[in-house]
């Protein structure tokens, strides 16, 4: 097996980024550094990244997660905050996330310990709607409405065009269902900046045909496999 779909199995993360470990010497093989990302791995050979041993996966798993504020899309903080990984503890095999949410931002993540499903996923021609309820502060004219439909420049990037629809008016608020086609960093933050009414709260509540339903907060469930298949199309 070429020694990045090895990695890739292992859960550590996609082909592509197998490669740069491997360029970036990080990848050992029976305790040689390997220089050639076109290894193939044999019976007997140890396989190590970052000097952990590491084997392939045999069960995939794919998990929705219903993230909490305050935690970090990440396998490790180097400020020791909670991660998403302290959520999934009893689960076997070594999960990742597929794409992030914000620190202050709850809801949608999916994880899973697949690196090849997860570039498919993550990868921009799949152009899977995500959507998210927001708070704003402020309210939204049909001006404002029609620059986030039609798409708007959030610094130096122009975003393709949003469905958005007010959902209800509090007196200084307003909550919104948004859907977006892309995942910039912090996209839809900078979306409502952009025409004045800056985000107070934030909820992913769907990715694709993936819905967050009523998962309970910081718990999971297994996807089913006609939602694997639709993430992937």
């Amino acid at each position: 097996m070429r020694i990045n779909k090895y990695i890739a199995e292992a859960g550590i993360c996609s082909r592509r980024k197998a490669d740069e470990l491997i360029n970036n010497g990080n990848v050992k093989v029976n305790g040689i550094t390997l220089k050639e990302p076109g290894y193939d791995v044999k019976e007997g050979d140890v396989v190590s990244v970052n000097g952990n041993v590491i084997n392939p996966v045999e069960e995939k798993v794919y998990l929705a997660l219903n993230k909490p504020l305050g935690y970090i899309t990440s396998i490790k903080d180097q400020f020791d905050r909670p991660t998403v990984m302290d959520l999934v503890t009893d689960v076997e095999g070594r999960l990742f996330p597929v794409g992030r949410l914000d620190y202050n931002t709850t809801g949608l993540l999916i994880m899973t310990n697949d690196g090849d499903w997860a570039q498919k996923v993550a990868h921009p021609k799949h152009g899977q709607g995500k959507t998210y309820i927001a708070k704003i502060n402020g309210f939204l004219t049909e001006g404002k409405l029609n620059r986030l439909r039609k798409g708007i420049d959030i610094g130096g990037f122009v975003t393709s065009p949003a469905e958005v629809e007010v959902m209800r008016e509090l007196p200084k608020q307003t909550e919104v269902k948004i859907t977006i086609h892309e995942g910039r960093y912090r996209q839809v933050r900078k979306m409502f900046k952009a025409v004045g009414t800056p985000v107070l709260e934030l909820e992913r509540v769907a990715i694709g045909d993936v819905k967050l339903g009523r998962l309970a907060v910081g718990g999971y469930r297994k996807l089913t496999k006609k939602e694997i298949e639709s993430l992937s199309k």
